[in-house]
C-alpha cells in the first residue's frame, strides 16, 4: 500500500509539473523573429549582433566583489574585475593580475609578482599599492565584508616595490591562494572617491560597467584598453534575470537571448536536435540541500533532522525536479570537490522517518515552512519536498521570495531570533577548494551575516577540525581531516542532503566561448559571435 500511495502521489506531481511546464512554455515571446525584451527594445535573431544577451534565473544581489555571496553576483563581478589569481574552466588556479608567485616552505609568506601595464577602467594604474588598498578594505572590521574572514590569517602586507606584494600569515592557511582568486581588485581611486561599489564596478576586467537596473538587466561593455591582446571579442554583454523557466527557453528559441543558464532540465529534450541551439552539460560542484535550523524546535532534535532525511526519496528528487540530470548528494560536498569523502545512509525509508518522529515526540508530525527563491525550478523543488514530507505527517508551507528579500530575511537575523526553519538552497565553492565547501557552511564562526552557516550548526569537533585542516600544509593529512569532518556532518544532519547538479546551458549555435564553470559561475572572457 505504501508503494502504491507513493507512486500515485509522484504521478500526480509529475502531471502537475507537466501542466505547469506546458503553460509556461507559451510565455515569453512566441516563435517570431525580432522578439521584444522587457525594456521595449527589439533584438533581431542574427549572428551579426556583437551584443550578447544572457538570460539567468535570478537577480544579481550586489556588484561589490568583496561582499558577494551568491554565484550570480560573483559571475557579474568577474566580468569587470580580476584578482591576483583566477580559475580556468576546470576550477584550477591560474595567475591573472599576478604574473607568478612563490610560497615559503612554512606556508606563511606569499610573494606575488604583479603584471605590468594594467590599468583600471578609470585610468588608475594597477600596482602593489592598489593590491594593498584592496586588502586593507577587506581586513577593516568596520567594513564588515563577507570576505574578511577568508583573510583573517593575514598579519602583514608589504609592498617592497611597485610590482611586488608580500603577504604574511599568522598561521598556515592551505586555502589561501584560492581565497586570493576570490579577492577581486577594485580601483583604489574609486574607493577613495566613495564610488558605491555595491551598484557600480571599476575593475581591470575585459568588460566595463554600463548600467544595472536591478531585477531587469546588468549591462557591461567592451574594455577597449584591456591588457589581454585580442579580447574581448564582443561589444557588450547584457545579463537579464528571468526566473521563469518557460520564458527563458522561449527567449533562447527566438534569439532574444543568445545564452541561457540554467537550461530548464525538463525542456532539454525539447530543443535537442535543433540545429540553431546547442545544449551543453557538465558535472558540477553545485550541491542541493535543505538547511535545517538546528537552534529552532523541532529541528534542534537530531532524530527530527534524520527523519526528514529518511522521508525524502532522493532518487525521485533527481528524476522529478532535475529531470534525471544530476546525482544523489552523498556527502556535504560534490564528488568533484577537493577531499570529497563519500558517506552512506539516509536511503528513502518513510517508515523509519515516522518512527524517528515518534521517538522525538512528534508521532503526528508537525507544521513547518520552507523558504526558497521564486524561480521555476526552486518552486518545483519546494513543492516536491512538501509532497514528500506530507507522507510522514509534516505539513509544509512553501514560502517563495525574490532573492534580495530572502537574503535580507536570512542575513539580518541573529541566531537567537532567526525565523528560518528550512531553506531549499544550493551551494557551490566558487573558491574551488574543500575549505570553500566547508568552513563558511559548518563552522560556528560563520553564522549569518558573517557566513552561510544558515543551519546554525555547531559541533566543537568540527570547528576544531576545520581549523586543523586549514593549518595543515600536508595534503594527505588535510584529506584525512576533511574525511572526519564530512562523516560527522553527515551523522549530525544539519542539512537534508538532496542532490548534485549537472550544469546545463543552452546557447544559439553562432555563440562561442561563454562557459559555465563547475561552480555555476558564468565566464564571458572568450565570448565570440562566429
Amino acid at each position: 500500500m505504501r508503494f502504491k500511495s507513493r507512486t500515485w502521489s509522484l504521478l500526480m506531481l509529475l502531471l502537475a509539473f507537466t501542466i505547469v511546464a506546458s503553460a509556461c512554455g507559451g510565455n515569453g515571446g512566441g516563435g517570431s523573429e525580432g522578439a521584444t525584451n522587457a525594456g521595449g527594445e527589439s533584438k533581431p535573431v542574427t549572428k551579426n549582433n556583437k551584443d550578447v544577451t544572457i538570460a539567468i534565473n535570478a537577480n544579481f544581489l550586489t556588484l561589490d566583489p568583496h561582499n558577494a555571496g551568491d554565484t550570480h553576483s560573483i559571475s557579474g563581478a568577474r566580468t569587470m574585475y580580476e584578482g591576483l589569481m583566477g580559475f580556468n574552466e576546470k576550477m584550477e588556479l591560474v595567475p591573472v593580475l599576478a604574473e607568478d608567485y612563490k610560497v615559503s616552505e612554512d606556508g606563511l609568506t606569499y610573494t606575488f609578482n604583479l603584471r605590468k601595464n594594467v590599468k583600471f577602467h578609470d585610468g588608475t594604474d594597477f600596482n602593489a599599492e592598489a593590491v594593498k588598498a584592496n586588502l586593507d578594505r577587506i581586513l577593516d572590521e568596520k567594513n564588515n565584508l563577507r570576505m574578511r574572514r577568508s583573510f583573517s590569517t593575514v598579519s602583514d602586507v608589504q609592498t617592497p616595490d611597485e610590482n611586488t606584494v608580500v603577504i604574511t600569515l599568522s598561521q598556515p592557511y592551505s586555502a589561501f591562494l584560492n581565497k586570493t582568486a576570490m579577492a577581486l581588485m577594485i580601483s583604489p581611486k574609486a574607493l577613495q572617491d566613495g564610488v558605491d561599489v555595491t551598484k557600480n564596478a571599476v575593475g581591470t576586467g575585459a568588460y566595463k560597467f554600463k548600467e544595472w537596473v536591478q531585477g531587469d538587466r546588468l549591462v557591461v561593455v567592451k574594455n577597449e584598453e584591456y591588457w589581454q591582446e585580442g579580447l574581448p571579442k564582443v561589444d557588450s554583454i547584457t545579463f537579464k534575470p528571468v526566473p521563469e523557466n518557460g520564458s527563458r527557453i522561449a527567449m533562447l528559441k527566438t534569439g532574444e537571448a543568445d545564452f541561457i543558464y540554467p537550461m530548464p532540465t525538463e525542456q532539454v529534450s525539447e530543443v535537442e536536435g535543433d540545429s540553431n541551439i546547442v545544449v551543453d552539460k557538465i558535472d558540477s560542484t553545485i550541491v542541493r540541500y535543505i538547511t535545517l535550523n538546528t537552534m529552532k524546535k523541532p529541528y534542534d532534535d537530531l532524530k527530527v533532522r534524520q527523519a526528514i532525511n529518511y522521508a525524502i526519496d532522493k532518487d525521485a528528487y533527481i528524476k522529478v525536479v532535475k529531470s534525471g540530470l544530476g546525482s544523489k548528494l552523498k556527502s556535504s560536498m560534490s564528488s568533484m570537490t577537493q577531499y570529497y569523502s563519500e558517506q552512506s545512509g539516509y536511503d528513502y525509508d518513510p517508515e523509519k522517518a515516522k518512527a524517528l518522529l515518534a521517538e522525538a515526540g512528534y508521532p503526528d508530525g508537525f507544521e513547518a515552512e520552507i523558504w526558497g527563491e521564486n524561480d521555476s525550478e526552486t518552486m518545483k523543488g519546494m513543492q516536491f519536498i512538501q509532497q514528500q514530507l506530507a507522507l510522514v505527517g509534516i505539513k509544509v508551507e512553501v514560502k517563495s521570495m525574490e532573492g534580495a528579500t530572502l537574503s535580507d530575511q536570512i542575513n539580518s537575523a541573529t541566531p537567537e531570533n532567526a525565523k528560518i526553519q528550512m531553506w531549499y538552497v544550493s551551494w557551490s565553492p566558487s573558491s574551488g577548494d574543500a575549505d570553500g565547501a566547508t568552513k563558511g557552511l559548518f563552522s560556528s564562526e560563520f553564522f549569518p551575516p558573517a557566513g552561510s552557516n544558515t543551519a546554525y550548526y555547531k559541533n566543537d569537533n568540527v570547528d576544531q577540525w576545520i581549523k586543523d585542516a586549514n593549518a595543515s600544509v600536508n595534503p594527505d593529512e588535510a584529506k584525512e581531516i576533511y574525511a572526519k569532518i564530512q562523516k560527522q556532518i553527515w551523522e549530525d544532519a544539519p542539512w537534508v542532503f538532496l542532490g548534485v547538479d549537472q550544469v546545463i546551458t543552452g546557447k544559439r549555435a553562432y555563440l562561442d566561448g561563454v562557459k559555465v564553470f563547475p561552480d555555476g559561475s558564468i565566464n564571458v572572457l572568450n565570448a565570440e559571435v562566429k
